[in-house]
């Protein structure tokens, strides 16, 4: 959008290009960095997002693959010297792979602040023994 800052983009709602009523999902993602490639339907799209490789790739995979509604999920890294990962989703009787993939991250984000805070106790619990002894 010209004129926007990045902080404004970056809160800016993707716009979901398959919907026939332009629906917006709301996502705070950097609209720089994650893309749907061409070909994209309602119920299989590829996304690109830059600055990332296998470290998301293989937990968002695993994570989406969880979903029942997902009939295949797979990334691949399309060259080694690149920081770019490509992300295919494919759902089963017309469900969203926007709400798909909107779902995943949000999950994602669920189970890393759920091991920080496991590690956070149990490192609190590690120091507060130790000074006890």
């Amino acid at each position: 959008m010209p004129g926007a800052t990045e902080e404004t983009r970056a809160r800016e709602p993707i716009i979901d290009p398959a919907s026939e009523h332009g629906e917006e999902i709301d996502a705070s993602i950097d609209r720089d960095r994650i893309r749907v490639l061409s070909g994209a339907t309602e119920t299989a799209a590829s996304f690109q997002f830059d600055g990332e490789d296998h470290t998301l790739g293989n937990a968002l995979r695993y994570i989406i693959m969880k979903n029942p509604d997902v009939e295949f999920c797979g990334y691949s890294i399309p060259h080694p010297s690149e920081t770019k990962m490509n992300l295919r989703i494919q759902t089963y009787d017309n469900v969203s792979v926007y709400a798909v993939l909107e779902k995943g991250l949000e999950d994602l984000m669920a189970r890393c602040d759920v091991v920080e805070d496991k590690f956070t106790a149990s490192r609190d619990e590690y120091l507060n023994n130790r000074m006890e002894q």
